[in-house]
This record gives structure tokens, sequence and C-alpha cells, in this order.
């Protein structure tokens, strides 16, 4: 039961991320810095994608429960977190960590440090996430079968 709620959870935050980035992307030309606007964009339509992805295949991984509601944390605050970080970067103008989109722009420092956390604090969340992912996954193989009791892999 609790999986098919992770899996639903995963699913509805990734549709709404994706919804939400489609309608973002109707108002992103207007912004101080178009550029990192439309790389915002992207981060939101693949990190929908990545959440829906990964509630396709979660009844591949073999997690304990603690890891089971890491990844989803992780997952959702990652992606949601890049896709946000990414719309303030693109209305502060910053170019801290993203010389080629903010060349030519320039935000004040508090700006840049809270864009640089986000986009730090997203990714570290999206690379855990990541690894947690590839060990369940790994574990999965090497459980072995209900029928035939052995491994497989």
């Amino acid at each position: 039961m609790q999986m098919v709620n992770r899996r639903r959870h995963l699913f509805t935050a990734g549709i709404l991320l994706f919804l939400i980035t489609m309608l973002y992307g109707t108002i992103f030309p207007s912004l101080p810095n178009p550029r990192i606007g439309v790389s915002g964009h992207l981060v939101g339509l693949f990190g929908g994608l990545f959440l829906i992805g990964l509630g396709a295949l979660w009844g591949e991984l073999a997690l304990k429960p603690g890891l089971e509601k890491a990844v989803v944390c992780l997952g959702v605050f990652g992606t949601y977190g890049s896709f946000s970080t990414n719309i303030l970067a693109a209305i502060f103008s910053t170019n801290r960590l993203t010389p080629l989109f903010g060349s030519g722009h320039f935000a004040q420092p508090w700006q840049e440090n809270i864009v640089t956390f986000g986009l730090l604090s997203g990714s570290g969340a999206m690379v855990i996430c990541c690894v947690i992912v590839l060990w369940g996954l790994h574990r999965r193989g090497k459980e072995p079968l209900i029928a035939g009791g052995e491994g497989h892999g």
C-alpha cells in the first residue's frame, strides 16, 4: 500500500511540475534575463519527467521505508528547488554559477547567494537521490526470485 502511495505521489508531483513549467514557458521571455529563463523552463520539464520516470520504476527498487521516503523527498526537493532557483536566477539576473547564461547581467550579492545556495542544494539532492535509486535497483537484482529461490541479475 505504501508503495502505491509513494508512486502516486511521484506521478502527481511530476505532472504538476510539468504543468507549472508549461505555464512558466509563457512568461519567461519577459523576465530580466530570458536566457536563464529558458534554462529554468528546461530544468522544470526534465524535472517533471524525472519524477514521472521515478514513479514508473518505483516497483523495481529494493529499499527500506526510510530510504524510500528519502528518495521521494530528495527527488521532489531537487526538481522543484532547481526549477524555482532558475526562475529566481532569471528574475535577479544572477551570473555567479551561470556565467554563460548570465553574461552582461549583474545582481546584488544577496541575490547571488540565494541562487547559489538553491542551485547547489538542488543539485546535491538530485545526486543523492540518484545514488540511492541506483543502489535500490542493484539490491533488487540480488534478491531471490519468489518462485525459484534463485537470484536474478
